[in-house]
Protein backbone atom coordinates (compact mmCIF):
# COMPACT_ATOMS: atom_id res chain seq x y z
CA UNK A 1 0.00 0.00 0.00
CA UNK A 2 1.81 2.95 -1.02
CA UNK A 3 1.06 6.56 0.27
CA UNK A 4 -0.15 9.23 -1.86
CA UNK A 5 2.21 11.60 -0.65
CA UNK A 6 5.93 11.07 -1.59
CA UNK A 7 5.26 7.81 -2.62
CA UNK A 8 6.36 6.98 1.19
CA UNK A 9 4.84 2.94 2.24
CA UNK A 10 1.97 3.00 4.69
CA UNK A 11 3.04 2.16 8.12
CA UNK A 12 4.13 -1.00 9.22
CA UNK A 13 0.96 -2.36 11.06
CA UNK A 14 3.75 -4.14 13.25
CA UNK A 15 5.94 -0.70 14.31
CA UNK A 16 5.17 0.64 17.69
CA UNK A 17 1.81 2.41 18.32
CA UNK A 18 0.30 1.58 14.65
CA UNK A 19 -3.05 0.20 15.31
CA UNK A 20 -4.77 -1.01 11.93
CA UNK A 21 -8.73 -0.13 12.61
CA UNK A 22 -11.33 -1.81 11.83
CA UNK A 23 -12.09 -0.58 8.65
CA UNK A 24 -8.11 -0.85 7.57
CA UNK A 25 -6.72 2.46 8.19
CA UNK A 26 -3.19 2.68 9.97
CA UNK A 27 -3.05 5.21 12.71
CA UNK A 28 0.15 5.31 14.62
CA UNK A 29 -0.20 6.89 18.25
CA UNK A 30 2.66 8.31 20.09
CA UNK A 31 3.73 10.30 22.77
CA UNK A 32 5.86 13.27 21.60
CA UNK A 33 7.56 12.87 25.04
CA UNK A 34 9.23 9.60 24.06
CA UNK A 35 11.70 11.38 22.14
CA UNK A 36 12.15 12.80 18.17
CA UNK A 37 10.53 10.99 15.03
CA UNK A 38 13.41 9.65 13.47
CA UNK A 39 14.37 10.27 9.76
CA UNK A 40 12.24 8.76 7.10
CA UNK A 41 9.58 7.62 9.80
CA UNK A 42 7.54 10.92 9.88
CA UNK A 43 4.05 11.20 9.23
CA UNK A 44 2.27 12.44 6.73
CA UNK A 45 -0.26 14.54 8.44
CA UNK A 46 -0.52 14.79 12.15
CA UNK A 47 -3.18 15.37 15.00
CA UNK A 48 -1.14 16.70 17.88
CA UNK A 49 -3.70 16.59 21.44
CA UNK A 50 -1.57 19.01 23.59
CA UNK A 51 -2.20 22.81 25.81
CA UNK A 52 -0.34 24.31 23.34
CA UNK A 53 0.61 23.91 19.42
CA UNK A 54 3.98 21.97 18.71
CA UNK A 55 5.71 22.85 15.91
CA UNK A 56 6.47 19.97 13.57
CA UNK A 57 7.75 20.20 9.96
CA UNK A 58 5.23 17.95 8.28
CA UNK A 59 1.40 19.25 8.07
CA UNK A 60 -0.15 18.90 11.04
CA UNK A 61 -3.47 20.20 13.15
CA UNK A 62 -3.86 21.16 16.68
CA UNK A 63 -6.32 20.11 19.14
CA UNK A 64 -6.22 22.20 22.02
CA UNK A 65 -6.92 19.55 24.96
CA UNK A 66 -5.10 19.62 28.51
CA UNK A 67 -3.48 16.49 30.26
CA UNK A 68 -6.37 14.46 31.78
CA UNK A 69 -8.70 16.52 30.31
CA UNK A 70 -11.35 16.92 27.80
CA UNK A 71 -10.62 19.00 24.46
CA UNK A 72 -11.36 22.54 25.24
CA UNK A 73 -13.57 22.26 22.22
CA UNK A 74 -14.94 18.59 21.50
CA UNK A 75 -16.75 19.66 18.09
CA UNK A 76 -13.52 20.56 16.36
CA UNK A 77 -11.75 18.15 17.94
CA UNK A 78 -13.69 15.41 16.38
CA UNK A 79 -13.35 17.62 12.76
CA UNK A 80 -9.87 17.68 13.16
CA UNK A 81 -9.80 13.37 13.75
CA UNK A 82 -12.36 12.93 11.05
CA UNK A 83 -9.76 14.93 9.21
CA UNK A 84 -6.88 12.25 10.18
CA UNK A 85 -9.14 9.68 9.54
CA UNK A 86 -9.83 10.81 5.79
CA UNK A 87 -6.36 10.79 5.09
CA UNK A 88 -5.49 7.77 6.48
CA UNK A 89 -6.14 5.40 3.67
CA UNK A 90 -4.00 7.67 1.08
CA UNK A 91 -1.28 8.76 4.07
CA UNK A 92 1.07 8.10 7.20
CA UNK A 93 -1.29 9.88 9.45
CA UNK A 94 -0.27 10.30 13.51
CA UNK A 95 -2.10 10.90 16.70
CA UNK A 96 -0.49 11.92 19.55
CA UNK A 97 -0.26 13.89 23.04
CA UNK A 98 2.86 14.09 25.70
CA UNK A 99 2.84 10.50 27.07
CA UNK A 100 0.98 8.87 23.87
CA UNK A 101 -1.83 7.13 26.41
CA UNK A 102 -4.88 9.09 27.66
CA UNK A 103 -5.57 12.18 24.79
CA UNK A 104 -4.53 9.82 22.63
CA UNK A 105 -6.21 6.99 23.63
CA UNK A 106 -9.31 8.77 23.93
CA UNK A 107 -8.57 10.30 20.50
CA UNK A 108 -7.86 6.39 18.63
CA UNK A 109 -10.97 5.39 20.23
CA UNK A 110 -12.81 8.42 18.74
CA UNK A 111 -11.10 6.97 15.71
CA UNK A 112 -12.41 3.11 15.78
CA UNK A 113 -15.91 4.24 16.40
CA UNK A 114 -15.09 5.83 13.00
CA UNK A 115 -14.28 2.50 11.67
CA UNK A 116 -17.14 0.65 12.98
CA UNK A 117 -16.56 -0.21 16.52
CA UNK A 118 -19.36 0.64 18.70
CA UNK A 119 -19.38 3.48 20.90
CA UNK A 120 -20.03 1.06 24.01
CA UNK A 121 -17.30 -0.83 22.28
CA UNK A 122 -14.24 1.71 22.02
CA UNK A 123 -12.33 1.86 24.81
CA UNK A 124 -12.14 -1.63 25.65
CA UNK A 125 -11.24 -2.06 21.70
CA UNK A 126 -8.66 0.89 21.96
CA UNK A 127 -7.22 -1.04 24.95
CA UNK A 128 -6.88 -3.93 23.11
CA UNK A 129 -5.09 -2.65 19.89
CA UNK A 130 -2.93 0.16 21.43
CA UNK A 131 -2.50 0.34 24.85
CA UNK A 132 -4.32 -1.31 28.23
CA UNK A 133 -3.55 2.18 29.88
CA UNK A 134 -5.39 4.03 27.05
CA UNK A 135 -8.17 6.37 27.69
CA UNK A 136 -7.47 7.37 31.00
CA UNK A 137 -10.22 9.49 33.38
CA UNK A 138 -14.13 8.24 33.33
CA UNK A 139 -14.59 12.04 31.72
CA UNK A 140 -12.30 10.78 28.71
CA UNK A 141 -14.32 7.40 28.78
CA UNK A 142 -17.80 9.52 28.66
CA UNK A 143 -16.57 11.49 25.71
CA UNK A 144 -15.74 8.68 23.46
CA UNK A 145 -19.26 7.17 24.04
CA UNK A 146 -21.13 10.19 23.97
CA UNK A 147 -19.13 12.31 21.44
CA UNK A 148 -21.35 12.97 18.13
CA UNK A 149 -19.30 11.61 14.95
CA UNK A 150 -19.84 13.62 11.41
CA UNK A 151 -21.64 12.21 9.12
CA UNK A 152 -19.85 9.55 6.77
Amino acid sequence: MEAASGGRRAWDADAPGVVTLPDGRRVRGRGVRRGAVAPGDEPDLGAYLLPRAPEVPWPSVWIAWPDFRLPRDPVAAVAALARIHDAAPEQRVEVACAGGIGRTGTALAILARMSGVPAADAVAWVREHYDARAVETPRQRRLVAAVALPDA
